[in-house]
């Protein structure tokens, strides 16, 4: 048997390529839409992608089995469980719960596991020239090494109402298949530590159904199905606004991108044309290079690992945009975004100096100048982190706003006094800064040393449940 993982970190998902090398057949788990990496692994190995599946109808990447199976001929196996409204809405081999996928001299058996979502499937492997017992499970959003898979995405980011305590009612009765199977079986999920389909996912990338027994919160409650649902629902972090777009495109047809597009890189004239008609301009270099001169209006979204996360966030689908970038980063920054779906780039410049535009530059603060402001009425202070992150601690008078939802909160932020944003280390707040001055505010200050700074100098925090308390 053949097996590899590939691991996106700019969006902590993982697929797999399995292959029999007695038969040269080879089946690939919840495809990144950048299909090459699979095409290069199976000219490598001598193997020919014949199969193609996935766990489910993924909401945080846009899932590239359509454009696999458009370049291979492989076929496509895609759960039909679920019901009438959790189906894919283009040709596939429907599978269910018990039937068998062969691939060679290996069989993938299909095990219903709903909860994250209704339609979810798992993968029992068996290598039978090796043995008849299984060896591995692929569990895509259902169980993952340390968590298990939210249930609560279907009502928050694609608005379907009433569907997160079903789910994770589901999710507890899934879980007992789980239980159930040989502790020695490898556990391999879609997603590790850095997505947002967890809480607590962890950092390694695989583990053993015996060990998520002894070590996973989810296998701690026993029969207690209610003390299981609230630990589940509480506390998830937000959910990125793209989710709803990728729910959308990868259950339904949608144009098929079977190379990495290759973006111009504008001249002058091409780009001041664009930027005076109001094309959005994300500036991907780093907050610091920003913070020193950039564009009137354009955005700071760096070209690190968060990047299509916030890119999904912070722009809609119909919206063409410009990338600052260098030459060197411009086909990864495009690999990130088609794995969105976010195929709209006009294309890139790489000098902000080289347009005659006057460059704006951010106002960063330090340690000694931020707590000057705190309990100052003369000054509003504006944590951009996460809900969560806020309410387990953070510095007192600050308010909360995340920097996901700040432009729908734009009211909220006083334009009579003098602004200070912080976040955890500076990166968010540098979006932060950036989006609020694209809005008019000019009285912007970003402490970029944020909560990791504040607290590794031992300043004071407060948390949501002693503010309570002294109410």
């Amino acid at each position: 048997m053949f097996f590899q993982h590939v691991y996106d970190k700019s969006l902590a998902q993982g697929s797999y390529f399995i292959g029999c090398q007695a038969k040269g057949e080879a089946i690939v788990i919840d495809a990144q839409r950048d299909i090459d990496v699979y095409l290069e692994i199976a000219r490598q190995n001598n193997l020919k992608i014949t199969h193609i599946t996935e766990t489910h109808i993924h909401a945080d990447f846009l899932c590239g089995s359509r454009e696999l199976a458009a370049v291979t001929g492989a076929k496509m196996y895609l759960s039909n469980e679920g019901g009438k409204d959790w189906q894919y809405e283009f040709n596939h081999e429907g599978v269910k719960d018990g039937d068998v996928i062969t691939v060679g001299n290996l069989t993938l058996k299909v095990m219903h596991t709903p909860g994250h979502t209704p339609e979810s499937i798992s993968f029992l492997l068996t290598d039978h020239p090796a043995s008849d017992k299984p060896v591995m499970v692929f569990t895509g959003d259902f169980v993952f090494v340390g968590d298990i898979g939210r249930p609560d995405l279907l009502e928050k980011a694609a608005g379907i109402k009433g569907t997160k305590e079903v789910g994770a009612k589901q999710m507890f009765e899934s879980l007992k298949k789980f239980e159930a199977l040989p502790e020695y079986v490898q556990v391999w999920s879609a997603h590790g530590a850095g997505s947002a389909c967890g809480k607590a996912l962890g950092a390694v990338h695989s583990s053993t159904v015996g060990y998520e027994k002894i070590r996973n919160w989810a296998f701690q409650y026993g029969n207690d199905e209610q003390g299981f649902v609230d630990y589940l629902l509480a506390d998830q972090p937000e959910p990125p606004k793209y989710f709803a777009m990728m729910k959308h495109l990868n259950k339904v047809n949608r144009p098929l991108l079977v190379e990495v597009p290759k973006h111009a890189k504008l001249s002058k004239e091409e780009f001041l044309s664009a930027y005076n008609k109001g094309i959005a301009v994300i500036d991907t270099r780093n907050k610091f290079e920003f913070a020193e001169g950039f564009l009137p209006g354009s955005l700071n979204i760096q070209g690190n690992n968060s990047f299509s996360t916030w890119m999904g966030w912070l722009l809609n689908y119909q919206q063409q945009f410009i990338l600052v970038a260098d030459d060197k980063t411009i086909v990864n920054l495009t690999r990130k975004l088609m794995r969105i779906g976010m195929d709209n780039m006009l294309g890139y410049v790489t000098d902000v100096a080289s347009f005659g535009i006057e460059l704006e530059k951010s106002e960063v603060i330090n340690l000694s100048k931020f707590k000057s402001t705190i309990n100052n009425d003369n000054y509003q202070i504006i944590d951009v982190r996460g809900l969560t992150e806020f309410e387990a601690g953070h510095v007192e008078g600050a308010e909360h706003i995340f920097v996901g939802t700040l432009a729908e909160n734009l009211n909220k932020i006083n334009k009579k006094k003098q602004v200070v944003i912080h976040c955890q280390a500076g990166d968010r707040s540098a979006i932060a800064f950036s989006l609020l001055h694209k809005y008019g505010f000019k009285n912007v200050w970003n402490y970029a040393g944020g909560m990791k700074e504040w607290v590794a100098c031992n300043e004071a925090t407060i948390t949501e449940r002693q503010m309570a308390c002294a109410i």
